[in-house]
């Protein structure tokens, strides 16, 4: 069996959660050759938990032999990581959002297919068996759909990752932090095409990118396999000051709606994601635990109707970490040839959407909850 030697950028919380460690997991597969994080205190955590060699700096780290990266570094770095990856030869698999503008995402493709390399997205839930059993059960078809619905209140990792072995970082320089603040404003307005208000731009880069993004892209599958194109924003709110996104798309002409909506609630220790498609007789429901309880089993519930009876299903597929099937897809990808399966054209799509749906706020001023300085 082939190993993959990997670099980790960034060792910040959901590396040193899930990816580091599922990567020594799976040491068949891969062998970590170098982490790289600008954090002191962090480097040397993960030297002493792990004994991993550390880098500062990304050249250190792409100075090493490497066969792939995994970038896990802040949002507003993705791009410059991947294209770094692309131009030194190696795979990428980076974790979402992918890019703030959908035309930052174009650009990373044209790498990918320049350099003839694999570039895969971190949306685990597609690699979810309940997900992955939801495609294989529908139970109704496009002919039959009226409602998507996706429901979300989370008070963030805090209550969550408590039991795991991590350290959060406190000493990245200042000049660091204040470029990559500089960055993320420039992507974010590249994406948005407007100056947005505070309340909006922290909704697009936290409810909607950091969050509800992985809900967009699994109902962008679930449609797939319905056969649902794209629809159109009906509507769109960013509020809570920043901590809620809400956003409606007529589908199908307006014969079916989807409503989204994701609000941390951060002095609430208590999670719910839920997915649900209604059809005309039946309805499916997925309902995601926190994504750090590993091997926590996503419920997936059909509802048929008959007359006045009611049948109920409950299905579980298994008890597989989609944290660890995302890195085994990425594997096989690389050495099986095998299909991407969260490719940066799902991305695009996502992206594109989310943009959209701020861009819809944004220019409808009597629709918005809130408002606040602009930047």
């Amino acid at each position: 069996m082939k190993r993959i030697r990997i670099g980790v950028i960034g060792a910040g919380g959901i590396a040193q959660v899930e990816h580091i460690p599922n990567l020594r997991r799976l040491s068949e597969q891969f062998e970590i050759a170098g982490v790289c994080d600008p954090s002191a205190s962090t480097r040397q955590f993960i030297s002493h938990r792990y004994g991993l060699q550390t880098f500062e700096t990304i050249d250190q780290l792409l100075g090493q032999k490497l066969d792939a990266i995994l970038v896990a570094s802040p949002d507003a770095l993705h791009k410059e990581h991947a294209l770094a990856g692309f131009a030194h030869g190696l795979h990428v698999f980076c974790e979402k959002p992918l890019c703030y503008a959908p035309a930052d995402i174009a650009e990373l493709i044209a790498a990918r297919d320049a350099a003839g390399k694999v570039l895969q997205v971190g949306y685990m839930k597609r690699f979810d068996p309940s997900y992955e059993a939801a495609l294989e059960l529908m139970p109704g078809t496009k002919a039959t759909l009226r409602h998507v619905s996706v429901e979300v209140n989370d008070p963030d990792a805090w209550p969550f990752i408590r039991h795991h072995d991590w350290q959060a970082s406190k000493d990245v320089p200042d000049a660091l932090i204040a470029d990559v603040r500089t960055k993320q404003k420039a992507q974010v307005k590249k994406a948005v095409g407007i100056d947005l208000n505070d309340v909006t731009f922290r909704g697009y880069t936290g409810a909607y990118c950091s969050a509800i993004v992985h809900d967009v892209n699994a109902v962008h599958g679930l449609l797939k396999k319905l056969g649902v194109p794209d629809g159109e924003i009906s509507g769109a709110q960013l509020y809570a000051g920043g901590d809620g996104g809400h956003g409606s798309v007529k589908l199908l002409g307006g014969q079916a709606l989807w409503t989204m909506t994701h609000l941390t609630v951060p002095k609430l220790p208590h999670y719910r994601e839920r997915i649900t498609l209604y059809f005309d007789d039946a309805s499916l429901e997925l309902e995601f635990p926190s994504p750090y309880l590993n091997h926590q089993p996503t419920q997936l519930t059909i509802r048929t109707g008959d007359g006045h009876q009611l049948h109920t299903r409950d299905i579980r597929k298994g008890y597989e970490e989609a944290f660890i099937e995302e890195l085994k897809g990425f594997w096989s990808a690389i050495v099986e040839g095998k299909p991407v399966r969260n490719t940066a054209e799902h991305a695009h799509r996502d992206m594109n959407l989310l943009a959209n749906l701020t861009r819809w706020n944004a220019s409808h001023p009597t629709a918005r909850l809130q408002s606040g300085e602009s930047f």
